[in-house]
């Protein structure tokens, strides 16, 4: 570890210090020159040649203290002040096992800024220069890294992150040195201290450098590896994550989002893998000696820690350029790119850099970006800056066997990652309690971009709705919920914030009308959750007609609220209001009146509306561009009901959805009687829009899941399938035409989004008919072993077939799932094999996921989910969980809290909170026992 002042002012032997950075050299002892007069006399020689070796063996013996007080906790080492080279070098281990250490006391002030969770401040990096060589035989790793930094205030202290790393250190002779009394880590806030005997000056540049060992870790964290099969040979690659605190984990860095700076990097390893990184290679050489490729990147732009990456791996690679010259590339593995899989998101690459720096103004500062799709990762993608890294099943499209949906969900995934080139990348927030500044607005571009390439699959306007809106305020309503700004002390709170809340809940404020952002941004980002606001007409003498009286409380499904204690711990949230800007319009069985904006402040108000009678209903919150829900007094939910069954489209089929959704939510927790929601969807055999249909499922799903074990589902799904039939009829199935495989027409998509939201409610409540039609296409398949399925009902007729025949079509899945190399394919099929009502089938398949190498790692928590999801697996899934805890545990580690599929698998195949806040419990027990103290965000 050296320590170079770097600062201008800063001279030695006349000569300004040198940027470059100092390698390590071995201290040399200082001998005085002295003439030595041979005497005549043997005797005096061989005293004299006694004398001498005692004093070379002395100097030796000093040299290796010395030596030995670089590796040190508690005794003084020391750091050159000069940027120059110097021959020789050395180094020496440094202890990094776990706990207190003695070279934490306090110094002389007391001072210990390393037990703080934050780092100090003192100090901050101005570039990092990161040398790695990268050994893919034995998945290891070392580095050396010289850290540029700026002194803030004056401080004696060098606090950084590192995590998991084996420091080594390297010192410089010569004059002018800064004294180390003492370095060592602090693991349990992942800090390594440099304490110097005297202390560094504010204004002045200084230069840190330091060298580590390290693994290639496979929990999927830091610079972490993963493998896939090509021709029956297992492949490796490594590759970073670094979000949201873990680039500490590949180079000591000052890991805090604020810390921004300028990296280079240098890449070592073996010539038969590339490497990749932010920025493009600026050289690269080969070695003589072993032939390994050294590449030298280019120097970034200003960036938080947690943005820079690389990858080392053997992919080839597809590339596009835009207008304005900036190279695209999509890397992934060989077989993928020869068969097309990776051009898609390619081409809405290029078009979405152009259409992001017309909308924000503002050029993409890389001169490249590559896409890499890898097999395993721990979020869907990751929009590292030049290098965004993607899950593979979210970036690679078949376009023969891949369903609309799928495409949909691919394409918002990459609009979503694009946009952060400028939201994140470029404008970061200065901590993790902002993080829903940067991914709320990637979250409302996901709509907005993809409108942008697909427009008439009107994203923004509707689809928004139901899969934005209603969803997140599922989850907002729970007790459970928490304010979108969290404080965020601890790194492991860190994780929890990266939830639906903050992705989500941002998005909606985005997408609503011009208001004062400013004056309600408190209320709505510092409190939990969100009101609901029951309007009603006025029933007072003393007010004419035209009055409504408008009442807000904070809305909370206590429905799955078993326990008075529970009850009484929320009535603090009872006192909650929020600046609530109502839109209302008056109607009545022929129009809808224009709309007025009421600003609701107090709990409850009076305002002027237009004149009413008893015919005439009321409408809030047109077209749901706020973030609340509304309800009404009961003749007017039953006057909106009577005009949706005379003539639905009277009102607005953003506004049909959302009473849908409204509604159900309402009778859920408490505010309405269930019958208002089950009679308002009455007229859906009239509806054929997408919107109010898709909205109508999630809400019949979630039923469907309460009522699954009791003796009353059989009248309930009597029910769903009434409404359902007329229009399921009607629409038919789909047709798969020769040539035309998973090409999706934009003008039939909202149809075919139609068409398949009613084949798959049909299937699920038990209509024959679509039983026997899957079942067919399941035969047909077997027998002529030509699939002639449309892929964009695929998954709803592998599901039912398997659901309901015998164990022979569930090998038939099986083996089709393992020879398929279609990603979207393989996603699909294991997801039928999930559906089975064979308690044997889904328990061996369970126990397949981790025991063999059948089932990719990578696919094991979606087995888990999935057999959760089935009313048959739901418990098995659990227990499974609770006992497998152990081994998946050992082989995610930390990535398992932060799996966003298995925290909302959970909610979704969990009945209750009260199972839900089980199943936290559990886990927070669990990972504590073994030393894991990172909180699980379950709630989220």
């Amino acid at each position: 570890m050296g320590l170079n002042d770097s600062s201008p002012g800063a001279m030695r032997n006349g000569r300004g210090l040198s940027d470059q950075w100092a390698e390590s050299v071995v201290v040399r002892p200082r001998t005085t020159e002295r003439h030595i007069t041979v005497h005549k006399r043997m005797v005096l020689g061989f005293a004299l040649s006694i004398l001498t070796l005692i004093i070379v063996t002395a100097v030796a013996v000093v040299l290796s203290v010395r030596f030995e007080e670089c590796a040190g906790r508690d005794r003084d080492g020391a750091a050159g002040e000069s940027g120059s080279r110097g021959g020789g070098g050395g180094s020496a281990k440094l202890n990094g096992s776990k706990g207190e250490r003695t070279g934490e006391r306090a110094d002389e002030e007391g001072v210990q800024p390393w037990r703080n969770s934050r780092l100090p401040g003192s100090l901050r990096p101005r570039h990092y220069d990161l040398q790695l060589a990268v050994y893919m035989d034995n998945f290891t790793f070392s580095g050396e890294v010289s850290i540029e930094l700026e002194c803030v205030n004056a401080t004696r202290f060098i606090v950084l992150h590192t995590d998991r790393l084996e420091v080594r250190c390297a010192n410089r002779p010569g004059g002018g040195v800064m004294r180390i009394h003492r370095h060592f880590p602090y693991p349990a806030n992942q800090m390594y201290v440099v304490v110097l005997h005297r202390e560094l000056k504010p204004m002045r540049v200084y230069r840190l450098n330091m060298s580590f060992d390290a693994a290639i870790e496979d929990e999927l964290l830091g610079f972490f590896r993963s493998s896939y099969t090509l021709q029956r040979e297992r492949r490796y690659l490594a590759v970073t994550q670094f979000s949201p605190i873990h680039a500490r984990k590949a180079f000591p860095c000052f890991d805090e989002p604020v810390y921004k700076a300028t990296f280079t990097l240098t890449l070592r390893h073996d010539p038969q893998y590339t490497s990749l990184s932010n920025m493009p290679v600026e050289s690269s050489s080969l070695s003589d000696e072993d032939g390994w490729v050294t590449n030298h990147f280019s120097r970034t732009p200003r960036m938080s820690t947690y943005y820079l990456a690389w990858a080392v791996c053997n992919f080839t690679y597809k590339e596009t350029q835009t207008d304005g010259g900036v190279t695209i590339r999509l890397y992934a593995r060989p077989d993928a790119i020869s068969s097309g899989a990776g051009d898609y998101a390619l081409h809405i690459t290029k078009r979405l850099l152009g259409f992001y720096q017309d909308y924000f103004k503002v050029q993409y500062s890389l001169p490249k970006l590559d896409l890499l799709a890898v097999p395993k990762h721990p979020y869907a993608a990751m929009e590292n800056w030049g290098l965004s890294v993607f899950v593979e099943q979210k970036i690679l499209l078949d376009a023969e066997v891949s369903s609309s949906s799928y495409q949909m969900e691919l394409t918002m995934v990459v609009v979503h990652e694009i946009c952060h080139q400028w939201f994140g990348d470029l404008v970061t927030p200065v901590w993790w309690e902002d993080v829903w500044l940067k991914e709320g607005f990637a979250h409302f571009f996901e709509y907005v971009g993809t409108d942008f390439l697909f427009p008439k699959w009107n994203m923004e306007k509707q689809r928004f709705l139901t899969d934005v809106l209603h969803e997140v305020m599922l989850l907002d309503g729970l007790s459970s919920s928490h304010p979108i700004s969290q404080e965020v002390d601890q790194a492991t709170d860190i994780d929890r914030v990266f939830d639906w809340i903050a992705y989500k809940k941002v998005s909606n404020y985005l997408k609503g009308r011009d208001i004062d952002i400013g004056g309600m941004m408190d209320r709505w980002t510092l409190q939990m959750g969100y009101p609901v606001v029951t309007i009603s007409k006025n029933q007072s003498e003393q007010l004419p007609t035209h009055y409504i009286t408008v009442n807000q409380e904070h809305f909370l499904d206590v429905s799955a609220l078993t326990t008075r204690p529970l009850l009484t711990s929320l009535s603090p949230l009872s006192s909650l209001q929020w600046q609530v800007p109502l839109t209302v319009a008056v109607g009545n069985e022929s129009s809808v009146g224009s709309e007025s904006l009421i600003w609701i402040n107090n709990k409850t108000e009076s305002h002027m509306i237009g004149q009413m009678d008893d015919k005439t209903w009321l409408l809030g919150n047109i077209n749901q561009t706020g973030y609340f829900r509304v309800n009404y007094d009961l003749p007017n939910w039953k006057l909106l009901i009577q005009q949706l069954h005379r003539n639905h489209q009277i009102i607005s089929v953003g506004n049909r959805a959302g009473l849908i959704d409204d509604a159900f939510n309402l009778a859920r927790a408490g505010y309405l009687p269930q019958g208002v929601p089950l009679q308002l969807i009455g007229y859906l055999p009239e509806e054929t829009s997408f919107l109010p249909w898709h909205s109508a499922s999630r809400a019949l799903y979630q039923l469907d899941k309460l009522l699954d074990r009791t003796d009353e589902y059989s009248l309930f799904s009597d029910y769903v399938l009434k409404q359902v039939a007329s229009r399921y009829h009607q629409m038919g199935w789909p047709t798969n035409v020769p040539g035309n495989e998973g090409n999706v027409l934009q003008a039939s998509y909202q149809t075919e989004e139609l068409q398949r939201e009613l084949i798959m409610l049909a299937c699920s409540f038990g209509n024959k008919q679509c039983h026997r039609q899957a079942v067919a296409y399941i035969s047909d398949w077997i027998s002529s072993n030509k699939n002639r399925i449309p892929p964009n009902i695929r998954d709803i007729v592998y599901c039912t077939g398997v659901s309901l025949m015998d164990e022979d079509v569930w090998e038939f899945i099986w083996m089709k799932f393992h020879s398929t190399n279609a990603v979207s394919e393989k996603k699909i099929l294991l997801e039928a094999l999930t559906c089975s009502d064979n308690i044997f089938l889904l328990n061996r398949l369970l126990n397949l996921s981790l025991t063999s190498d059948l089932v990719p790692e990578q696919d094991v928590i979606d087995v888990i989910i999935h057999v959760g999801r089935n009313p048959q697996g739901r418990n098995l899934a659990w227990k499974y969980f609770r006992e497998k805890w152990d081994v998946l545990n050992a082989r995610y580690g930390e990535a398992l809290f932060m799996n966003s599929k298995l925290i909302g698998g959970v909610t979704e195949f969990l009945n209750t909170e009260k199972e839900l806040n089980e199943i936290i419990e559990f886990i927070r027990v669990r990972g504590s026992s073994e030393g894991n103290t990172k909180k699980c965000p379950l709630n989220s």
